[in-house]
């Protein structure tokens, strides 16, 4: 804890000390109240602005130092100053008070808890960032729960001091009127009890539950308002319908087929979607045959002579396509049909939020899942238009390698593919506008796959903008304040991927988009309309196929059931990976992403170099490397470069998913030799790390006296 965190703390502290070692207690008892009114009030006739004054400095010190007598100066107020001066004088006091005490909170204990809990308060946090001050508002009218308690509660939440400041004044305003009022009738009380009857603190309970009802009927309202032009069917031919047969629209269906709900899935392309057909089945098999490659190349390090391969891409392309027609019965309109899913193969356009026309058939729905996905993003470079450009949907359909191929793009589906078509005998050049590749990565895991990229022959060009294209086969690029001219035979562009929100509706039904372009929903993915949902790519923020799957139940089981119950979409630990060579996978979070939310963390890293397995393998190259809370072995996040990390990257994220920590990792027996030992020596680094010297310096000296 800083110094400043300790002064405040200890500050709170001894004003907890000072207050009962002085008896405190007994002067702002309500007996000892009585008994002084007389006199109080003659002070206040006496010195009516200096009387004010002290009592809301008084006020507004005991309410930040959340001292245990705010509900009796509020009865005080009333007693000396009467209603209206009362009320006055206790509104502001008790906000200000408030507000100091919250931020006190907030500055000693709120970054140790959101570092420690920060995972599992990620849906907090959000809804507080949301809908704080209702929530807010909320608690202050049940005077049940204690003031002093929300205070310090509210520290530990994102809430804004202003917000927190003017709810607190609004809410609690009700329960000052009451006891100010109280405080007039001083004389006729016999106890604070009287103050508060169990019927009138019911009374405020209800009322605390008023915003809640109120949302509720907000919430209709609005429904009812986006409703309006629509006519309601009196029945539904379906409780389901899902747009999108890709990752996000499959599982959403099966959900709803496995829960015996009637649901229609309509795909107007092929079943599957981008990652069966254009994604990750056909990336991952062209990668293979890239590195079996790369093998080859090496077999003399592995003892082994004349080994060589002579690339047939038209056959490596065919191979390629044997693989999505093997995974593709998984996916397909016979296995879903059999699950009790009616797939529908058209063009769907919602024409109301509870009709879908496909094939000029309209299908009435109780609900819809969009589940579009999204598509290569092609940028507005002058001339791109003129350059027959591939992108990652349309590269497949090659049947002769490029000699000279120019890839857009540092991301993961740019370095994917630029490494596999070098090793393929491309000349790849690689043009990334930042500085360096895999941005979100941190910058050691960047250099380890641009180094590797070179090595096998990807001219990588990081910090180089594209400006315009020229003559069918040359791009110019500004590169620290100069013109550099790249020629190449194909180009690549893989500069990101777009959410598809055009041409099936949402247009006319007025469902807006969010920032990333994406639909816009709520934490239940609900768009405008309650009974319509959209989750995947289209819906964002990540664009994995797990996440959409992931998604997906959500979407499915909220839109069945959420007329009584919803679920939030939980996005606390979402891992992903990169297939270069070496692959790189992350959980959690990275020091890029740490340090920009001031986040503190220890690192623990493991060089797979030293591992025996990837020794053995040839492939003894990479890192482990682990983020921790603080004197803890909580995981914050993990990135592993190497061989197989998507796989390596499971023990992380079942440890940030399930609670457990690096110790427990640590006292895990891994089959020897293999490359899941990387964890537990990252594990053993950060145990050495915390070993307990002095314990250790103790038993050196115990084992010396034992020798003798």
């Amino acid at each position: 804890m800083s110094r400043a965190r300790l002064l405040v703390a200890s500050v709170v502290a001894l004003a907890f000390v000072a207050f009962f070692a002085a008896g405190g207690q007994r002067y702002f008892s309500f007996e000892n109240l009585k008994a002084q009114q007389a006199a109080l009030e003659v002070w206040r006739a006496s010195y009516p602005w200096q009387t004010a004054a002290g009592y809301f400095a008084l006020y507004v010190a005991f309410t930040a130092l959340s001292l245990p007598a705010a509900a009796l100066l509020t009865v005080l107020a009333g007693a000396i100053f009467g209603l209206g001066w009362g009320v006055l004088l206790v509104s502001f006091a008790s906000a200000i008070g408030a507000t100091i005490a919250m931020l006190a909170a907030r500055f000693v204990l709120r970054d140790w808890v959101q570092r420690r809990f920060g995972a599992r308060l990620r849906g907090v946090n959000q809804g507080f960032e949301k809908e704080g001050g209702f929530y807010l508002f909320t608690l202050r009218l049940i005077p049940a729960v204690p003031y002093f308690l929300i205070n310090l509660a509210m520290g530990l939440t994102p809430v804004r001091a202003w917000t927190f400041y003017w709810v607190s004044q609004v809410a609690m305003f009700p329960a000052t009127v009451l006891y100010v009022n109280a405080g007039t009738q001083l004389a006729r009380l016999d106890s604070p009890q009287g103050i508060l009857s169990w019927q009138l603190i019911g009374a405020f309970v209800l009322l605390g539950l008023f915003p809640l009802a109120a949302k509720k009927a907000v919430d209709f309202a609005k429904a009812r308002r986006a409703y309006a032009r629509w006519p309601r069917p009196r029945s539904f031919d379906r409780n389901l319908v899902v747009i999108g047969a890709g990752s996000a629209g499959l599982v959403a269906a099966y959900i709803a087929a496995a829960l015996r709900a009637r649901v229609t899935l309509v795909e107007k392309y092929r079943m599957g979607g981008d990652c069966l057909n254009t994604g990750c089945v056909p990336s991952k098999a062209l990668i293979k045959s890239a590195r079996v490659l790369s093998l080859i190349r090496k077999a003399e390090e592995f003892g082994l002579k004349n080994a060589t391969a002579e690339v047939d891409f038209a056959k490596v392309m065919e191979r390629v396509q044997r693989v999505i027609s093997t995974v593709e019965p998984h996916d397909s309109v016979e296995r879903y049909t059999s699950l009790g899913v009616e797939c529908i193969a058209g063009e769907a356009r919602i024409t109301s939020p509870w009709t879908v026309e496909v094939n000029g058939k309209a299908l009435t729905t109780r609900a819809i899942v969009i589940a579009a996905g999204a598509e290569p993003f092609i940028p507005p470079i002058p001339g791109i238009g003129e350059m027959g450009c591939l992108t990652s949907e349309t590269v497949w359909q090659l049947r002769q390698l490029p000699q000279r191929l120019l890839v857009l793009g540092g991301g993961p589906i740019g370095s994917e593919l630029a490494q596999a078509f070098a090793r393929f005998g491309s000349k790849v050049t690689q043009v990334e506008m930042l500085p360096r590749l895999l941005p979100r990565e941190d910058p050691e895991f960047s250099e380890m796959v641009a180094a590797r990229m070179r090595e096998d022959g990807v001219d990588v060009r990081v910090g180089h903008k594209a400006i315009r294209f020229i003559d069918r086969n040359l791009l110019v690029c500004e590169h620290q304040g100069r013109e550099v001219r790249i020629e190449f035979d194909a180009l690549l562009c893989a500069v990101g991927r777009v959410a598809r929100t055009a041409g099936y509706g949402l247009e006319e039904l007025g469902i807006p988009l969010a920032g990333g372009r994406t639909v816009e929903t709520n934490e239940f993915l609900q768009t405008r309309y309650p009974n319509i949902y959209a989750c995947g790519d289209v819906a964002g923020p990540w664009q994995f196929t797990h996440t959409a799957a992931h998604q997906a139940y959500y979407a499915s089981v909220n839109a069945l059931f959420g007329s009584f119950w919803k679920s939030r979409a939980d996005y606390s630990v979402i891992p992903w990976a990169t297939f270069t060579d070496p692959e790189v996978a992350r959980v959690g979070l990275n020091e890029l992403e740490a340090r920009e939310r001031g986040i503190a963390f220890e690192v623990s890293t493991y060089g797979i170099d030293d591992l025996d397995r990837a020794i053995a393998d040839g492939v003894a190259h990479g890192m482990v490397k682990v983020l921790t809370a603080p004197g803890t072995d909580r995981v914050l996040g993990a990135t592993i470069a190497g061989e197989h990390a998507g796989d390596l990257i499971m023990e992380f994220v079942a440890a940030m998913r399930h609670g457990f920590g690096l110790n427990k990792i640590l006292g895990t027996i891994h089959i020897y030799p293999t490359l899941a030992e990387a964890n537990k020596y990252a594990a053993g680094v950060w145990k050495k790390a915390h070993a307990p010297q002095g314990l250790l310096a103790r038993l050196e000296k115990f084992h010396a006296w034992m020798r003798t």
